[in-house]
């Protein structure tokens, strides 16, 4: 039995003819077998219906009716995210966990935090402050239980090339400057957190973040290659002026710093990667830091090497509450707090996510993006540069099975402890033990797995990463960044530019329709191109598919084609469900090649849009231009009735006169005429589906 959508008109032609339109003994006269007809339901496009809301509309209305559904619960967990653990903490089955995982990330944490600080250009002690206050205020307005923000190898290379261009690393306003852009970083993240405009970030593709964590990771270890080597190198974010720094400087070069940063560097390594083979013995990961620093004090210490340069005196006692000075660079600044504000999204806000569902709890973007904001904001105000979340650290504390922000706020103890009773001994630690830490922690980020991943699956998204990393390398840090999303957008465009269309064919037994480049055994009709387009149609896309559709009117296999002969396409059928949405453009271009159809003598026909691409055609007046007799259900519905007419046109004498006939869009009596056409035929019409 064969399901055709024609009009409701020709639904009540056929049952008074029939007397029931699903009797296969009542026939209608000529007709060779019975059609059931199931009538398409065009919208209502009278003065009570409403054009479709603004998307903006639909958010404002959803949150208007979330913030109405509210409890006094629901507006304290989202105020404070940690009101939601704490209601439901288990003190004798979490406590321990969070104990120890607090404690394993505050041992490792002390000494990176200082080594991103010489990274960042500023004095160690900012590494701690930037460890203290932040990590407590997100414990409060943070979402995630597992995440470890403070200091990061990458955001501190950030700072460090953002600064250095407006004052040297041994001035006060190098200090000043950091801490300012921890509050615009910390302004934006609320900004965006606030909106909801994390999706933003979306556009960019991992292949662009991979390309740039590597180049920025190679930078940061070439930067601390001065420690190693024990003079001076220039300061710069591309690799060519750092290179050849190192070479120019060579006859100054001095063995006792090398040999000591080497060797902490192996031990660093070594534990680190025992630590991720064994679980058992795990803890070495988080130890190694803690492990380097002290066997090079205790060498400097004992030995007191001239060649080998340390930390000094560091200030001892916590932060104090200070806000900036002075906003005169923030506007030089915003570029930098910009990319900071995309780096915590990307990093920060999507390893929560994996840890949150991995530990089975719900994670908002937004509000993550919110709570990072916070505590950045008031870290600025004891004396922070900007923090964020880190991926060895955040993995640590999720290896040691942290349960709750608790592990946070121990860990934030530890830093406090650290501040106020440990500072005189911090300055015996060598300066090459400290860049041992950065090169060992910013050695993961070399992700060349990534690389040979990408050749081997995508060449597209492969030279995205070259391009990317690349351009990082040798022209900087921001223009990498710039030219990577640039390069990823232009993709994305270009693939929306350019959507999918596939010519669909006939499974062999079904009436199942697919793309015949897909399934080489489905088969076509004589006369009849279907057509798929995969994607929205607007403005930017629609000439693109019309050449498209001009192209599949003679470049049809017509090896795979049933059905009877015919000289040229006849009908062009568009299947339309995978269109989620179609502008006034596009209306206006299918009206176009409609009329450019019908001085051809082609039929248009269209299938199962969705309700708001039907809603959008009906009201553009194109359902009663094409005629709603050629709107379907169905692909099959549409290819059953261009079949009738096919076959129809193969006893008219006058072909060219029967296309203008039923192209018309005038349904009035098409179906008695197909009628009289089907009595003149030979055999079946089931015959052609064989």
């Amino acid at each position: 039995m064969s399901y055709a959508s024609l009009s409701v008109k020709d639904l009540t032609s056929l049952v008074s003819r029939s007397g029931t339109g699903s009797s296969s003994s009542a026939k209608p006269p000529g007709q060779t077998r019975p059609v059931k007809v199931i009538p398409l339901q065009h919208p209502d496009t009278s003065n009570g219906s409403r054009p479709p809301s603004i998307p903006f509309d639909d958010i404002f209305s959803g949150w208007t009716a979330k913030i109405k559904r509210m409890s006094l619960v629901d507006w304290i967990d989202t105020l404070f995210p940690c009101s939601r653990w704490i209601r439901t903490y288990r003190w004798s089955e979490y406590f321990k966990l969070d104990l120890m995982a607090g404690i394993t990330v505050g041992v490792m944490l002390v000494p990176q935090a200082m080594s991103y600080a010489k990274l960042a250009g500023l004095p160690p002690i900012y590494g701690l402050y930037s460890s203290f206050v932040p990590i407590f205020v997100y414990a409060i307005f943070g979402s995630s239980r597992q995440l470890a923000i403070g200091p990061v190898a990458l955001v501190s290379l950030l700072v460090s090339n953002a600064l250095g261009d407006i004052a040297d690393s041994s001035e006060e306003l190098h200090i000043e400057l950091a801490i300012l852009l921890a509050l615009l970083v910390g302004i934006l993240e609320c900004i965006m957190g606030l909106l909801r405009l994390g999706w933003l970030i979306r556009f960019i593709s991992h292949s662009v973040i991979s390309g740039f964590t590597t180049a920025s990771a190679i930078v940061i270890g070439l930067s601390q290659v001065k420690y190693f080597l024990g003079y001076s190198i220039a300061r710069s974010s591309k690799i060519v002026p750092i290179v050849e720094s190192i070479i120019a400087g060579a006859d100054k070069f001095q063995w006792p710093p090398f040999l000591m940063g080497s060797l902490i560097l192996v031990i660093l390594q070594v534990m680190k990667h025992v630590g991720k083979a064994r679980k058992d013995l795990q803890f070495l990961r988080a130890a190694a830091p803690l492990t380097g620093i002290v066997l090079g004090t205790t060498i400097a210490k004992v030995f007191h090497p001239p060649s080998i340069s340390l930390v000094g005196e560091i200030p001892q006692g916590l932060p104090t509450f200070s806000f900036p000075r002075s906003f005169d660079h923030a506007k030089t600044l915003f570029p930098t707090s910009a990319l900071i504000t995309g780096v915590a999204i990307l990093e920060s806000v999507g390893i929560a996510k994996a840890l949150a569902a991995k530990n089975r709890y719900e994670l908002d973007s937004n509000s993550e993006l919110f709570g990072l904001g916070v505590a950045n904001i008031l870290g600025s105000l004891f004396s922070a540069y900007p923090a964020t979340g880190s991926f060895s650290r955040s993995a640590v504390n999720n290896e040691s099975e942290a349960k709750t922000g608790l592990s946070g706020l121990i860990t934030g103890i530890i830093i406090g402890c650290s501040l106020l009773f440990l500072t005189p001994v911090f300055k015996y630690i060598p300066q090459c033990a400290l860049a041992a830490i950065v090169i060992s922690a910013v050695s993961g980020l070399v992700d060349y797995d990534e690389a040979i991943f990408l050749w081997r699956v995508d060449k597209r998204d492969f030279t995205l990463w070259i391009i990317t990393s690349t351009t990082t390398l040798f022209v900087g840090i921001e223009i990498g960044v710039l030219v990577g999303v640039g390069f990823s957008l232009a993709f994305v465009i270009h693939e929306s530019a350019n959507p999918h269309i596939a010519v669909l064919g006939r499974l062999p037994g079904t009436t199942v329709y697919r793309n015949t480049k897909q399934y080489p055994e489905a088969y076509t009709y004589n006369g009849i191109v279907i057509v798929r387009i995969d994607s929205p149609i607007y403005f930017a896309n629609i000439s693109y598919i019309k050449d498209r559709l001009r192209e599949y009117e003679v470049a049809v296999d017509k090896y795979t084609n049933r059905g009877p002969e015919m000289e040229r396409i006849s009908f062009v059928i568009l299947e339309m469900s995978p269109v989620t949405h179609i502008d006034s453009s596009a209306v206006e271009a299918l009206k176009e090649l409609y009329q450019e159809y019908k001085t051809r003598d082609i039929q248009l026909a269209i299938s199962n849009p969705n309700k708001d691409v039907h809603m959008t055609i009906a009201r553009s007046g194109m359902v009663e231009l094409v005629g709603k007799e050629w709107y379907f259900v169905r692909v099959h519905d549409a290819v059953q009735v261009c079949l009738q007419y096919v076959q129809s046109s193969n006893v008219e004498d006058k072909k060219p006169s029967f296309f203008r006939r039923y192209g018309s869009g005038n349904n009035s009596s098409s179906y008695a005429d197909l009628q009289s056409a089907n009595t003149l035929l030979k055999e079946p019409l089931l015959s052609m589906d064989k």
